[in-house]
């Protein structure tokens, strides 16, 4: 029997399968952006986030074990990191990050779930 493991807090309410796309995303501080369309493609071990306006926004890699809740009915995503936090977070590269899958574990490695 294998054990089945997620990486982000047990009490989220978030399975790896689960699409967020476009779900907002609250900061402990407040609304800090929305879950970008590059999550999926990026794996269940990071959500990418887009901050701010879609001209004005960066999308940043934040990892899953930051969620802490997901309202499904409301299309929220509670990350346990401040607004300023979040947004300090890796930029998301979709050539770096798509296309080296060695850059994705050196990430989580430098930039755990903390504040």
């Amino acid at each position: 029997m294998t054990e089945h493991r997620t990486h982000h807090a047990p009490t989220a309410g978030h399975t790896p399968d689960d699409d967020l796309t476009g779900y907002q995303v609250n900061a402990t501080d407040g609304r800090v952006g929305t879950v970008s369309k590059y999550s999926r493609d990026l794996g269940p071990r990071f959500l990418v986030v887009r901050t701010g306006p879609w001209f004005f926004g960066k999308d940043v890699v934040v990892p899953s074990e930051a969620v802490m809740g997901v309202d499904h009915v409301a299309r929220i995503v509670n990350v346990a990191r401040t607004k300023a936090g979040t947004k300090s977070a890796p930029v998301f590269d979709k050539d770096t990050y798509l296309g080296d899958p060695r850059h994705r574990d050196q990430l989580g490695g430098r930039h755990g779930a903390g504040h």
